[in-house]
């Protein structure tokens, strides 16, 4: 049986290591074959530049220290987004289910909210809060708090009707079933509701800089188009890309590290 399982890891660290070798190889590919078509202009090197020239306007903005500021205030707007989206739509979800009437109540307002191009309400949001930070983080609220509320709350719905009556049968208040089944039973599906967050989060912060930043990478793509710098907009995105993949990890092991202690309990 121990060798069994053995060649099982065996097998599966190989899968592992070749699939990452192949995505390494088509991402080598990728680069090389933009860079061959941007030198020798098979596409047009203003337009769509090429790896080399994005790596050279990175370097320049990196070593003089410009590129820093806009970084930190795209971050920093993007991790407010993201904790707060979360963190709201979770406690909207957890109110809901606690009052059933309300959850009535709100869910066609819950449907609308859901479709509506939240691009619109940008400019409420900067009359309303002012051109900065403050406006920036709630459009990016706007984009998050709405989905991580469905979600969560559908999950709570979901919980199986078994578990809810086992308890009840042993006397467990409104409370303890919230803490002891509904919780713990829909805990998978808000840490992977954390993940999706991180996209969504990145999407509000950078519509909000097109819209109303002087200062962020959305602002280097809005600026780097009005100038006709297009070098400056891809090696923002790529900037953006990196960044968000960071995130994107740090969530993707925080989740590992929850579950993994979620399942030894």
């Amino acid at each position: 049986m121990k060798e069994l399982h053995t060649r099982y890891m065996e097998r599966k660290r190989r899968l592992s290591g070749a699939v990452l070798a192949t995505q390494f190889i088509i991402l080598l590919l990728f680069v090389g074959l933009w860079e061959a078509a941007g030198r020798n202009k098979w596409i047009d090197p203003l337009l769509f530049s090429f790896p080399s020239k994005m790596m050279r306007q990175l370097w320049k903005t990196m070593a003089d220290g410009s590129i820093w500021p806009h970084v930190g205030m795209t971050v920093s707007e993007t991790v407010a987004g993201f904790a707060l989206g979360t963190l709201l739509g979770t406690v909207i979800a957890a109110v809901l289910w606690w009052f059933p009437f309300l959850s009535r109540v709100f869910d066609p307002y819950l449907v609308v909210l859901n479709s509506m191009p939240k691009v619109a309400l940008g400019p409420i949001f900067i009359v309303g809060l002012g051109p900065g930070f403050m406006s920036i983080v709630a459009i990016t609220l706007s984009v998050t708090v709405i989905i991580t509320t469905i979600n969560i709350y559908n999950r709570f719905r979901e919980i199986d009707s078994g578990y809810i009556k086992v308890v009840r049968l042993f006397g467990a208040s409104r409370s303890q079933l919230f803490r002891l089944v509904i919780l713990p039973g829909s805990f998978p599906v808000i840490i992977s509701t954390l993940k999706v967050n991180v996209g969504l989060a990145w999407v509000g912060v950078i519509v909000g800089e097109f819209l109303v930043a002087k200062l962020g990478l959305g602002y280097l793509i809005i600026y780097g188009f009005q100038v006709f710098n297009f070098t400056l907009v891809l090696s923002s995105l790529v900037v953006i890309a990196a960044v968000a993949t960071v995130m994107y990890q740090l969530v993707a092991a925080l989740e590992k590290r929850l579950t993994a202690g979620w399942r030894e309990r």
